[in-house]
């Protein structure tokens, strides 16, 4: 353990990590920064920063990452359509790549010998977080201290912070897990281990009960050029106050609950709760000006394509030639995603109320009942006969062996 001289440790002033600074100078002997990754978590940085300084860290890095992380993560992710396992719009899976990448550089700059986290052993974030130190760091060390120390509990973790006297934003009584950034807020943990159900009220923080949410539908246009979100409402926006806004309307109008168990990387199923309010509006509007704009075999392919780029961020696989790949594949069938699309908000529901685009494919002379001369009916039947020959051919094939 000696061997290590200066680790960098990626801090949120969480639980995990708010112990975690004393406890590698007490194990490491070795002087410890702390980088703090603002990806829109809303925290008082300064009153961050001086914790860490307060518990024992040398220096503290505050990084602004927001604008990166939205239009390098998660604007990507939005033209990719990526969700994993049909519900998690992957808030912190998105944000684990960028500030990992952050911290890197940090410890780079600094010469540090190893890089820290606060990732448990039987959860996604230490592949994430691993996984791109290796890519842009092979030659550091890593420390995961929950694969190290003796800690085996959060009431564990909180009796270590009394005896350290460390401040911390958990309590026995509320031990949820929470992580937040502009783009989501998870809950695990507490309740939600043995309650397979949805958690208690008081648990949402981002966004109102759908019970409790106006007694009105409330309609939000939202504009895409090349498959990125860049207005509201007509208003050009710039990426952070676009989520703000979109954030708030959603928030209000108790959008953006999901409740699921879901399969972790490491082979346990997990139950969480997520609050993505804007997310569920973007991945909703741009799913439908997709429909409009894509012809079939593009739009059928990317859905295809849309699982396989939410599982690589999952698994925590950002920094590989396969994500590169997909974002390139993805990139060009975005050059006709240009419009808009409105939506209805009403108590947690999300339905769509108009949809436009300078490069819709619905072409009403043909997709009317009214046919006009670009579409003749009687070529349908040439159609249906290639269409159908295999099929014809294996009838008769069954016949002449008696099995119809």
């Amino acid at each position: 353990m000696n061997q290590v001289k200066r680790v960098v440790l990626a801090y949120s002033g969480g639980l995990d990590t708010s112990i975690i600074i004393p406890w590698l100078r007490e194990n490491y002997h070795c002087e410890v920064i702390a980088m703090v990754g603002d990806v829109g978590q809303g925290d008082d940085f300064e009153a961050v920063r001086q914790k860490a300084l307060r518990t024992g860290a040398s220096k503290v890095h505050v990084e602004d990452l927001r604008e990166e992380f939205i239009t390098g993560y998660l604007w990507k992710a939005v033209q990719a359509g990526a969700i994993y396992e049909g519900k998690y719009l992957l808030g912190t899976s998105l944000a684990r790549p960028v500030l990992a990448k952050r911290q890197v550089e940090v410890a780079l700059a600094s010469e540090a010998d190893a890089l820290a986290h606060g990732c448990t052993g039987k959860g996604n974030d230490q592949v994430r977080f691993e996984l791109t130190y290796k890519a842009l760091a092979p030659h550091l060390r890593v420390i995961a201290p929950w694969r190290e120390w003796s800690i085996k509990s959060r009431e564990d973790a909180l009796e270590y912070a009394r005896r350290h006297d460390v401040p911390v934003p958990v309590t026995e009584k509320e031990l949820y897990s929470r992580d937040q950034n502009i783009w989501h807020l998870s809950h695990e943990g507490g309740p939600l281990e043995t309650k397979l159900g949805e958690p208690p009220e008081d648990a949402w923080k981002l966004s109102k009960s759908p019970q409790d949410a106006p007694n009105r539908e409330t309609e939000v246009a939202i504009g895409f050029e090349a498959g990125v979100p860049v207005s509201v409402d007509g208003k050009p926006l710039d990426p952070i106050r676009l989520l703000e806004t979109l954030n708030a309307l959603a928030g209000s109008n108790g959008v953006g609950h999901t409740d699921l168990v879901e399969n972790r990387l490491v082979g346990i199923k997990s139950h969480g709760a997520y609050e993505t309010p804007a997310g569920t509006l973007l991945h909703a509007a741009h799913h439908e000006l997709e429909a409009l704009c894509l012809d079939r075999e593009t739009f059928h392919y990317k859905h295809h394509e849309a699982l396989r780029y939410a599982e690589l961020v999952y698994y925590g696989q950002w920094f590989t030639p396969l994500r590169e790949a997909l974002d390139s594949f993805v990139q060009t069938t975005q050059q006709s995603v240009t419009g808009t699309v409105t939506l209805g908000l009403y108590k947690g529901s999300v339905r769509v109320l108009d949809r436009c685009s300078a490069f819709s494919l619905y072409d009403t002379s043909i997709a009317g009942f009214a046919m006009k001369a670009d579409y003749d009916q009687k070529d349908a039947e040439g159609f249906i006969n290639i269409l159908g020959l295999p099929i014809k051919l294996a009838a008769a094939k069954r016949s002449l062996k008696g099995e119809v």
